[in-house]
């Protein structure tokens, strides 16, 4: 698998089961930031009633594809081009579930910004945003370890970073969404839920 990574292949068994309760058959589901698409495999390979969308920045895209294709899973078409940035790379229609794992620390607090104020072209009324990640809370990181992959992160691009929960809470709500659950996750992760109201 191109791109593969071990952190993802460790964790998406116990993201899923954290998740289960919130899939319906029948739905759309969105991924965004999608990488190798270990997550897009696995979920839709347990879940085979669902749709779900993945995506990516265009570089990541051709690694991605050749995942999916390889996979040859009906329920997983071909990937989108998604900058988060640039609102006419959103698709115009809404998904019931957004979800996405590791990016809001990997992408520009800009980014992160552009991002809820574009996601908005991909809800409606009850869908659901599932971001999965390290997180700060009060300023405060959870472990020495999170602090320490801070130091990596930034060491690696200045714009990149944990990012605290108030401030993406703060986003979300901006954009018409309501707070509904914050989960523990291993290796000092979380699994953070919004809904549009």
């Amino acid at each position: 698998m191109l791109n593969f990574s071990p952190s993802c292949e460790r964790n998406q068994a116990v993201i899923l089961a954290e998740m289960m309760g919130l899939f319906i058959a029948g739905q759309q589901i969105l991924e965004i930031g999608s990488f190798s698409g270990q997550h897009a495999i696995h979920f839709s390979t347990n879940i085979p009633d669902i749709k779900w969308q993945s995506s990516d920045v265009e570089e990541n895209i051709l690694a991605l594809s050749q995942n999916l294709a390889e996979a040859e899973l009906n329920n997983c078409p071909s990937p989108l081009i998604l900058d988060v940035a640039q609102k006419h790379h959103w698709p115009g229609t809404p998904y019931d579930l957004i979800f996405t794992a590791n990016t809001l620390h990997i992408m520009s607090w800009e980014h992160v910004v552009k991002l809820f104020e574009n996601i908005t072209n991909v809800c409606k009324k009850g869908s659901l945003l599932c971001i999965y990640g390290p997180f700060k809370y009060q300023g405060q990181y959870t472990s020495a370890s999170n602090a320490n992959f801070q130091l990596w992160l930034q060491s690696r691009d200045v714009k990149s970073g944990i990012r605290d929960f108030e401030k993406v809470n703060e986003l979300a709500i901006q954009q018409g969404f309501k707070f509904l659950s914050d989960k523990n996750m291993p290796a000092n992760n979380q699994l953070l839920t919004w809904q549009m109201v």
